[in-house]
């Protein structure tokens, strides 16, 4: 008998599984919830675009899950024993940067800058480095297409380099006094590895390509010359970063004395390489050629995989192609949404239609779900956090199209939905036009658990199959998969896989029926889209969005 853990850093809350590593099964499992800011994140009611979370909540986060984990395992299996577990794997959001001491440690855990924001970590979704993420686009642009080209051709302000050079330019005291930065997936393993020391720290291949323009075929980081024109101080940090990635298969050290301890578990054991939570979701749903993956949340991720001696074409607007992001010997795709379950929250939380109970996701599902494709006469844009794919603009802002005095909050959230589905649609022909077909689609996360009607409306508007993963925490058991690879108990992940991936029974066929209307309205959709995103509407959000900054 062997066990894995898988650790999955969410947006909201760390989650742990405690998995048998011959079948999958998973016999503990933990969640802590973020205690800092609202909902685990900090907010800034002057800007919209602040998300950053305490560093300090994941430290405390691998204690309270994997004790509980463990404690719930012995109740599960007759003679557990932790001594049978044989490694740790970690996943996380990203780009979720934080600057470091020369040590390792976060700023924000340093008296000084315990009340600083721009100390802690720099969440996935804070967008503030929007106007630099631009300059990268347009200098990289000039420079080195070569960059752009393998990340969809547009920097995002969801990424490594525009978040830190914003931070250079609005808080110098924090950027002077960081030695170093680290995405959270890097410093997880570290921290349990006693490899925090930035030199020390091994760099996810997941992150560094997908978020920081890391390659290989031009040196690995973007010129250290290309840099200094974004600011010198920018290109001196290089040299302070990395030089080498690795991916989820390696070993990021060996479990140390004291944190074995802390946690009941043999020293020494194998502590993986981190990776995004997206990419570790992926593994977990059985990933491979032709099989789009979705993760469902807060946002959406879509990952595909090719086999790299395939030659694929860069892909405009996608989140990047990275040899090895996602699984050993692939080339990893990434696309997404910027906001899928933030949006239907925010209706039911901000708007709060109908009050709290009348208001409700139940309440709203339920009687959404006997309303006809376009019987309400409404028509959304998905863009409430900007546009992750295929636009990547994070200064597009959401849409609602066809209200009347008669419009009801069950046919607003039902428009909500379907502006979601017909995103993701626009993400799969993207892909499918450059010659990257998907015969497949398993989702997992929350939503996808747990909100059959939104399943089957992406069903319909695709006219695709929805399968669903097995596990509810998909993440976190593709982090115990790499643990288990990384630690030996499998020669590579497609035996893993076999062995802890699966479906659920329960599908979502598309419904002919509604296929044909959602054709209709999903050319409508494309209309809007372009208008707005690239057309002869393009300005209006940013104008609005300019007037409104100028209250600030």
């Amino acid at each position: 008998m062997a066990y894995t853990i898988g650790l999955d850093y969410g947006t909201n809350s760390v989650r742990c599984v405690l998995v048998d590593t011959a079948n999958g099964r998973e016999v503990g499992t933990a969640v802590y919830d973020y205690p800092t800011g609202q909902a685990g994140i900090i907010l800034d009611k002057n800007d919209h675009n602040v998300a950053r979370q305490n560093p300090a909540d994941y430290v405390k986060g691998i204690e309270a899950t994997i004790k509980k984990a463990i404690r719930q395992a012995k109740k599960v299996v007759k003679k557990f024993d932790a001594g049978q577990i044989i490694g740790i794997g970690v996943d996380t959001t990203g780009s979720t940067p934080l600057p470091v001491d020369k040590d390792g440690t976060p700023l924000s855990m340093k008296p000084e800058f315990k009340r600083n924001k721009n100390a802690q970590a720099w969440l996935w979704k804070d967008h503030t480095g929007y106007a630099e993420a631009a300059e990268i686009t347009e200098l990289a642009k000039k420079e080195h297409p070569e960059y752009l080209a393998k990340c969809g051709q547009v920097y995002s302000s969801e990424w490594f380099f525009s978040k830190i050079l914003h931070c250079l330019r609005t808080d110098a005291k924090v950027y002077e006094e960081a030695y170093s930065w680290v995405e959270c997936c890097d410093y997880i393993p570290a921290v349990l590895t006693g490899t925090q020391r930035p030199e020390l720290m091994k760099r996810s291949r997941c992150a560094a390509g997908h978020k920081a323009m890391f390659n290989d075929p031009w040196g690995g980081l973007p010129a250290k010359d290309f840099l200094v024109k974004l600011d010198p101080k920018l290109g001196e940090l290089r040299d302070r970063l990395y030089k080498r990635t690795y991916t989820v298969d390696s070993e990021a050290g060996k479990l140390t004395a004291e944190w074995a301890k802390k946690l009941g578990l043999k020293a020494g054991i194998t502590v993986a390489v981190g990776a995004f939570d997206a990419h570790l979701g992926a593994v977990g749903s059985g990933i491979g050629p032709g099989k789009l993956v979705k993760i469902i949340g807060t946002s959406t991720c879509d990952m595909l995989v090719s086999e790299t001696e395939r030659q694929l074409a860069d892909i405009p607007g996608i989140c990047g192609i990275v040899d090895g992001s996602i699984l050993p010997g692939y080339w990893g795709l990434e696309a997404g949404q910027s906001a899928v379950g933030d949006i239907f929250n925010w209706f039911v939380n901000y708007i709060q239609p109908g009050g709290k109970v009348k208001g409700s996701h139940e309440v709203l599902t339920k009687k959404a779900a006997k309303l006809r494709p376009g019987q309400s006469g409404l028509l959304a844009l998905d863009w409430n956090n900007g546009n992750r794919t295929i636009l990547v603009d994070q200064r597009l802002t959401g849409l609602l199209f066809g209200q009347t005095l008669h419009t009801k909050p069950e046919e607003i959230y039902l428009a909500l939905i379907e502006a979601t589905a017909f995103g993701a649609l626009t993400i799969i022909n993207r892909f499918e036009e450059y010659g990257v077909k998907v015969s497949e689609v398993i989702n997992c996360g929350g939503i996808a658990e747990k909100n059959p009607l939104l399943m089957q409306i992406y069903a319909d508007v695709m006219g695709k199959e929805m399968k669903v993963s097995r596990s509810a925490q998909s993440c976190a058991l593709g982090a115990a998969i790499a643990a288990a690879v990384a630690a030996g108990g499998y020669k590579n992940f497609a035996e893993a896989q076999t062995a802890m991936c699966g479906v659920k029974k329960t599908a979502y066929k598309p419904n002919a029926e509604n296929n044909a209307i959602y054709k209709k309205i999903y050319a409508l959709y494309k209309q809007l889209h372009d208008a707005f995103g690239t057309g002869i509407m393009a300005n209006v959000m940013k104008e609005m969005l300019n007037i409104k900054d100028a209250y600030v």
